[in-house]
């Protein structure tokens, strides 16, 4: 197993990707309400470029912070390298790619689910004069796909590099990822529970010791709070009188 498929944040926000079918569901029933206002192209063209396009601006220029959980996020300082070099996967030319490829393929997927609304509209949540409420609805479902799709997707692709990529990433520069990604504006120190063998940014540097105290000083200071006899058999140190005195 690659030692980075260690990272919680990363299976998280890859499972988001199950939630996909309940806002693709919803967006059917939106555009289920009722008969087009507008042309049909116009209608398809507003939806899916209000549901598509500031999600994949974000992956391009300003990916998804994955050290987040709802509107909370980790503070960038107390990510340790490994996170850092994880944050630095999601910012190469490969991300865009697949940021992109998801767009087209959301935009094939929208085109499919407003030529089966019309079968969906015995069961539309709003009446049909109610046509705007219906795509306001689409677009608000169809944006939330592209979201959790397009994040899912790019977690993806960094749990699918090489070991040796990974290991050969550079942390990504403390100063510049509030600058460079999409994070939340409520930040902590942690939003998960510390797992067993986790490392934090708090563990000493490479080549340093990790040790508190050497050993000798708590046996020094050990000793002088509870001194002990210098023999079982009630020996003293002074020295031993001759046998013929």
């Amino acid at each position: 197993m690659r030692s980075f498929w260690s990272e919680p944040f990363l299976w998280i926000h890859l499972s988001g990707a199950a939630v996909l079918p309940i806002f693709l569901g919803l967006c059917l029933l939106g555009l289920a309400v009722g008969y087009p206002v507008l042309p049909v192209w116009l209608e398809v063209f507003l939806v899916g470029v209000t549901g598509i396009f500031p999600v994949l601006w974000m992956q391009w220029f300003r990916p998804f912070y994955i050290f987040s959980l709802l509107v909370a996020a980790v503070k960038p300082e107390k990510l340790t390298n490994a996170q850092q070099q994880i944050l630095t996967r999601f910012k190469t030319k490969l991300n865009q790619a697949i940021a992109f490829f998801v767009a087209v393929l959301l935009a094939v997927i929208l085109w499919q689910l407003y030529r089966l609304a019309p079968l969906a509209a015995s069961v539309a949540p709003f009446p049909p004069s109610w046509r705007w409420a219906g795509l306001l609805l689409a677009v608000v479902a169809f944006l939330a796909s592209n979201l959790f799709l397009q994040v899912s997707a790019s977690v993806a692709a960094v749990l699918l590099a090489p070991e040796s990529e990974m290991a050969a990433t550079k942390p990504y520069v403390l100063e510049k990822i509030r600058d460079d990604f999409t994070i939340a504006l409520w930040q902590a120190d942690r939003l998960l529970p510390t797992f067993a063998g986790e490392k934090t940014v708090a563990e000493a540097a490479p080549g340093e010791p990790t040790e508190p105290a050497p050993a000798i000083e708590n046996s020094s200071a050990q000793s002088i709070l509870n001194p002990q006899p210098a023999d079982s058999n009630g020996a003293t140190s002074l020295p031993q009188q001759s046998q013929g005195k």
